[in-house]
């Protein structure tokens, strides 16, 4: 039995449906709130709690031989503590929980963000320094090093997913609204003429790499999990030929985009909304994310996906969602 967190979220909906082609029984920690068919229809069995009830998840990990931690908290944009208590507490909440029942392997899934800031001309790989300069991305690292801690004192048998900016069905947020979604509406715009390198991951990709990893990962390891870097001009390129819009993209002054996203960011500390542009979209779009997946593709089996046939696969979604509109 594995024991799987983030299952109704954007990964959770390709984890899942992996993870049963596989042969694994899939027991499912959601919130009372969450909805929960597509897991039934899965033959999943359900948890109900959350990462911050430590007794809950002691209760609920119960019988379970390995897990999959893929949930947390993403935004660009929010309140530091929160960051702080879901992404890091939630999984020290999940190691205690899993050491008590002595699992015999436990998938963290990180992101390749913990890096912070990408300095120019370096590849990105696991042993890139990472200095996380934002809420988010301290939260993550801060798991990161907490599991580390566990894997050397304790051989606590954790195993580090990083996976690129996810890309694919189910998403609405982060790239797959700013190279997807705002496009499809009309707002097109670039910045740098669209040079810069972005990382994306087509998520059923990484669904297959987490499956891969409970099997070949490497106890203590960090892995990589992105697809092949590839230019914002190109990649609105391969979207707008299969949504069949104009490939043109108005280019903006990084300038005039960064003065902008501070008001907005402003803005957003009044009114408690996130901003639509906020300042820390800008280390994303800005600089050049050549991130290395060498060692999954090595170690793991990872294949990443064409970014042409994601695209095609994406925009489909979308048309059939009605979403584009």
């Amino acid at each position: 039995m594995i024991f799987v967190t983030g299952a109704t979220g954007f990964l959770g909906h390709h984890l899942v449906p992996a993870l049963v082609k596989a042969g694994h029984s899939v027991r499912a920690l959601v919130r009372p709130t969450s909805r929960t068919e597509f897991l039934e229809a899965y033959g999943v069995e359900l948890a109900r709690g959350d990462v911050l009830n430590a007794e809950a998840l002691r209760d609920s990990m119960a019988g379970c031989e390995t897990v999959v931690h893929a949930a947390g908290l993403f935004r660009f944009w929010g309140d530091p503590t929160q960051f702080e208590n879901v992404n890091a507490r939630g999984a020290v909440n999940m190691m205690e929980a899993a050491l008590r029942h002595q699992v015999g392997r436990f998938i963290y899934v990180s992101t390749v963000a913990v890096i912070g800031t990408p300095r120019p001309g370096v590849i990105i790989d696991e042993a890139y320094p990472c200095r996380p300069d934002d809420y988010y991305q301290r939260s993550k690292y801060d798991a990161e090093n907490l599991m580390r801690m566990a894997n050397r004192a304790l051989q606590f048998p954790v195993i580090i997913l990083r996976p690129g900016a996810f890309y694919g069905p189910w998403g609405r947020y982060a790239w797959n609204r700013l190279f997807f979604e705002d496009p499809l509406r009309g707002l097109r715009i670039q910045v740098h003429n669209g040079r810069r390198l972005t990382f994306p991951v087509f998520v059923p990709d990484v669904a297959r790499a987490i499956v891969a990893a409970l099997q070949r990962g490497r106890p203590g390891e960090t892995y990589n999990i992105s697809g092949d870097p590839i230019t914002h001009r190109e990649a609105n390129r391969i979207i707008s030929k299969h949504a069949g819009i104009s490939a043109f993209r108005l280019n903006c002054p990084a300038p005039l985009m960064l003065g902008l996203a501070k008001v907005l960011t402003k803005l957003a500390d009044r009114t408690g909304r996130e901003p639509y542009y906020p300042t820390t979209l800008a280390k994303y779009v800005f600089y050049d994310w050549n991130v290395s997946s060498a060692k999954a593709r090595a170690e793991l089996g990872l294949a990443p996906t064409p970014f042409d046939e994601g695209a095609r696969q994406t925009v489909e979604w979308y048309r059939k969602t009605g979403w584009e509109k």
